[in-house]
């Protein structure tokens, strides 16, 4: 949970070189996911920005103090964002109940996927949960695995989860721009 917004320079720079579909982090800050109105002022000119340069996807979580999903300000952050797909990322799993959480975010418009590690470090420490996040939920978002998934265990995990995307930063090894 350590990607935080890159600066506009790396994202032209992504956007204008690269044939793939890339989403980009807005994100303002290390830490909890609960921000100030300062920081919420700096995720809407970073939507605005992505929007205008033509990024296709952004990825966005926002919480409340009690740490559940800031509603009203995920709502408001992703009807900026349109007509971008937005996927809600793994502050999900720093909420009190990952299922009502899901449930939320079925009911957002334009929130089209979410990142999630089951609420664990390890995706299959919570194959469980995830296998019931699939379950439920792969019908109205995209569910993106994550969780200390490498190159070495992406298979094993595929075989235990068996989910359609994945997520890590070492699964594919170094990459270099």
């Amino acid at each position: 949970m350590d990607g935080l917004t890159p600066d506009r320079k790396t994202i032209h720079r992504v956007i204008n070189n690269i044939s793939i579909p890339a989403k980009i982090m807005i994100r303002p800050r290390h830490g909890n996911f609960i921000y100030k109105n300062d920081e919420i002022d700096m995720m809407i000119s970073d939507i605005e920005y992505c929007k205008e340069i033509g990024v296709e996807e952004i990825v966005l979580g926002v919480l409340n103090k009690n740490s559940e999903i800031d509603i009203d300000t995920t709502s408001k952050l992703s009807e900026l964002a349109y007509p971008m797909d937005v996927t809600f990322h793994k502050a999900v799993d720093c909420t009190p109940d990952i299922f009502v959480s899901m449930k939320h975010l079925c009911n957002l418009k334009n929130i089209s996927s979410v990142l999630t590690s089951g609420g664990k470090n390890y995706i299959l420490d919570s194959k469980k949960i995830i296998k019931r996040i699939l379950k439920e939920y792969s019908s109205k978002l995209n569910i993106i695995i994550a969780g200390s998934i490498t190159k070495e265990n992406i298979l094993l995990v595929h075989r235990e989860i068996g989910a359609k995307e994945y997520h890590g930063k070492r699964i594919v090894g170094d990459l270099v721009l």
